[in-house]
């Protein structure tokens, strides 16, 4: 699960820009009725695919197809890449980017309801790539082996061509890279380093091309993934201290011009275990996270400032226990949540209500359990 520490407690518990577009347009509504679709990734080491599965107007699926990426995973069996974003949506929903940390490669694929067609793939610029992040026609990919590393390209109609000079190394070379995102005005791309315990900061220059490295120390123990609100606020999951259950947290920060961070909201309990993946409503007014060992979701409101709240209970959605939910995401309309259980192989489904409270639908057993699957994605 997301790093060593979270398989830890896993174990203790189980003995350039273009506007953010959240709405599925009418052209990518599936011809079966369907409003919607959510894609995980198989991480194969013989043959990468991504799974699809048609969404309802009830949230719950059904198969829809799979699709090679004609690269390779890594296989393994729990969370073997250790990331969140190693399948992404672009921000308007209309391609789908896929790791291949086998073989080295990213895959782009165009996005037409539930189905997919495979419109490029490249070399990641480096090894063992785990995450992507976009904005605008700028693609940038985190490498976790080796010289760990974040490479840039430009996206044009699908294709992927590499910037030259886009190359960045992080503090070094067994950081444990995990997640990127880049801020909402698209000026700063963040990492985190699991192994380190920090979060890494580029300028985004005008080229394209990314600043020298502004390395942070996370005040939380256990930084792992990061994403950011609407509002420009940074949100870091943190596993917590190792061998402490339920002792996991979630920070947000102040992305400062000179690249360091300022906390708005300090290392807030999610009453949760081997908390790794966080992930925000399209509205911008909630942030759910994945507590993994607890089998458990903690939801937290975000105030105008960046501020974290936490929703009456913290915990607002329970998966069966053993689930082993990993990676998290919503629906494109705001609806729906959807976990990727690892540990029973199947997908989590949650209705959202207007409060941020959470019903638990059920759970579609659509994966294999214990695969070394990685990654969802929603529109």
């Amino acid at each position: 699960m997301g790093n060593r520490l979270c398989n830890l407690l896993i174990g203790i518990l189980a003995l350039v820009l273009i506007p953010t577009a959240y709405g599925v347009p009418q052209n990518q509504k599936d011809s079966d009725g369907g409003v919607g679709a959510v894609f995980v990734m198989t991480n194969s080491v013989e043959r990468n695919e991504v799974l699809a599965f048609t969404r309802g107007a009830d949230g719950t699926l059904q198969k829809a197809g799979h699709f090679a990426t004609e690269g390779r995973g890594s296989g393994g069996n729990t969370d073997p890449l250790e990331s969140q974003g190693s399948l992404t949506l672009s921000r308007d929903r209309s391609l789908l980017f896929a790791v291949n940390a086998g073989s080295g490669e990213i895959s782009v694929f165009r996005v037409q309801g539930s189905k997919l067609s495979l419109v490029d793939k490249v070399s990641s610029g480096g090894s063992e790539p785990n995450a992507v992040a976009q904005q605008g026609n700028l693609v940038y990919v985190l490498n976790t082996g080796a010289s760990s590393n974040v490479v840039g390209f430009l996206l044009d109609h699908g294709k992927l061509a590499q910037l030259p000079n886009s190359t960045r190394f992080l503090s070094t070379n067994t950081s444990g890279s995990a997640s990127l995102a880049f801020s909402p005005d698209g000026r700063v791309l963040l990492v985190t380093e699991r192994l380190t315990n920090s979060i890494d900061a580029f300028l985004v220059q005008p080229d394209g091309t990314l600043s020298p490295i502004v390395v942070n120390p996370s005040p939380g123990h256990g930084a792992f993934s990061v994403s950011f609100a609407p509002n420009g606020a940074a949100l870091v999951s943190e596993t917590g201290p190792a061998g402490v259950p339920n002792a996991s947290a979630i920070s947000s920060y102040e992305v400062l011009a000179n690249g360091t961070l300022s906390a708005i909201s300090a290392s807030i309990p999610t009453l949760g275990s081997a908390n790794c993946w966080n992930v925000v409503t399209p509205d911008g007014r909630f942030v759910y996270v994945s507590n993994a060992g607890s089998a458990t979701i903690s939801g937290f409101a975000i105030g105008t400032t960046g501020t974290l709240t936490p929703l009456p209970g913290t915990v607002v959605g329970t998966n069966p226990s053993g689930a082993t939910n990993l990676d998290i995401t919503p629906s494109s309309d705001g609806k729906f949540l959807y976990t990727l259980n690892s540990g029973s192989g199947s997908i989590g489904i949650f209705a959202i209500h207007p409060d941020g409270t959470l019903t638990v639908i059920g759970q579609f057993a659509g994966i294999l359990p214990n695969a070394g699957f990685n990654g969802i994605a929603a529109n």
